[in-house]
């Protein structure tokens, strides 16, 4: 489950001080990552896997509508797999929007299950992916949408010299957390951990920490066998760079943007969001969207509110320079605010709450 890496950082002062003693006992380990080489291959697609350039078979799903006005590739979060946007992709199919989905390399029921790919394969083996999805529909356009850890790594492809070629980006609580933003305790206790004891397995259990309000569907992915329950700290240490890739990369993205963030969200805190949100805004050459949910929690997407972001999504994917039908882009005053000097005035509209 996306919420699995607060483990580490959640934990108690006496659960750290425990750990930091046990490393002054323990000699170093090697971290586990696969890593594999890249081959001159793109990749092909068949009924229900996405065949990587490297031959590594990654399970996909898709929703097929008729005549589509749009495509939209998704990413799943950390621990996390390709069903998580099945309920919204069902509503976009509706919609005249086709989607795919596919599980990411140690996720879900690929290869290696637990184990952190690197930031490199992540972004190669989605632009190889958006190839294979524009070729299959030339004259669709093709947005990508990220949640969580999913969001991170389309932010880390989009700003890649060889970038994924699309029509927009959708940001379902992108994973920003990066270490600027942590306390110093938690980063070193990463790093000695990481250094040390790479193969730790970590759980989320005794966490207060709430994902969603839909409770029916969190009880579902407790039972569900492809949810990742233990995550080793290679695969923590690996998420965290790739957060510290997604925070700075703000400034550098230059497409047409759909950021989506809940109020009560306890997975990614709002300082790195507020953060991120002002570096996009400082960028006056291309449309953002920042819609703010007062009653959004990190799984914006299976919330009991779910069908509110769904719509906005379709409605963003229709014109992006219309108002969202939920109203949830005229709330971000709440979080940016005050508004810093670096945000030009074309988009200061957008952070005045109506």
């Amino acid at each position: 489950m996306s919420f699995i890496f607060c483990e580490l950082f959640c934990s108690s002062k006496g659960r750290l001080l425990l750990l930091l003693s046990v490393l002054l006992l323990i000699n170093g380990c090697t971290p586990a990552m696969v890593n594999p080489e890249s081959t001159a291959c793109c990749g092909h697609l068949i009924e229900q896997a996405y065949i990587t350039a490297d031959g590594t078979e990654l399970p996909l799903s898709s929703w097929a509508a008729a005549n589509p006005k749009a495509i939209v590739i998704a990413l799943h979060g950390f621990n996390d797999y390709r069903q998580f946007f099945a309920a919204a992709a069902e509503y976009l199919q509706q919609q005249q929007i086709s989607s795919y989905t596919y599980d990411q390399r140690g996720f879900g029921a690929s290869p290696n299950t637990g184990i952190w790919a690197g930031n490199d394969v992540y972004a190669k083996d989605l632009t190889q992916f958006t190839k294979l999805i524009k070729a299959r529909h030339p004259a669709v356009p093709v947005y990508l949408l990220g949640e969580s850890m999913g969001g991170a790594i389309v932010i880390d492809s989009m700003t890649r010299p060889e970038k994924p070629e699309v029509a927009g980006i959708i940001l379902s609580a992108p994973a920003v957390w990066g270490r600027q933003t942590m306390p110093w305790y938690q980063t070193s206790l990463l790093w000695s951990l990481y250094h040390t004891l790479p193969w730790l397995s970590l759980t989320g259990k005794g966490l207060a920490v709430m994902p969603s309000d839909n409770i029916e569907m969190l009880r579902a992915l407790g039972r569900d066998p492809l949810i990742i329950k233990e995550t080793r700290v290679d695969a923590i240490y690996g998420l965290v760079n790739l957060m510290d890739t997604a925070l700075s990369s703000a400034e550098k993205l230059n497409t047409q943007i759909l950021l989506l963030y809940g109020e009560k969200d306890e997975i990614v805190p709002q300082e790195p969001t507020k953060q991120f949100v002002i570096g996009l805004l400082s960028q006056q050459h291309e449309n953002k969207t920042i819609a703010y949910y007062s009653n959004g929690y990190h799984m914006l997407l299976r919330d009991l509110q779910a069908p509110l972001v769904w719509k906005d999504i379709a409605g963003w994917i229709s014109n992006a320079d219309a108002a969202l039908p939920s109203g949830a882009d005229r709330n971000l005053s709440r979080l940016v605010q005050p508004i810093p000097e670096s945000v030009g005035e074309n988009v200061v509209g957008k952070l005045v709450t109506e």
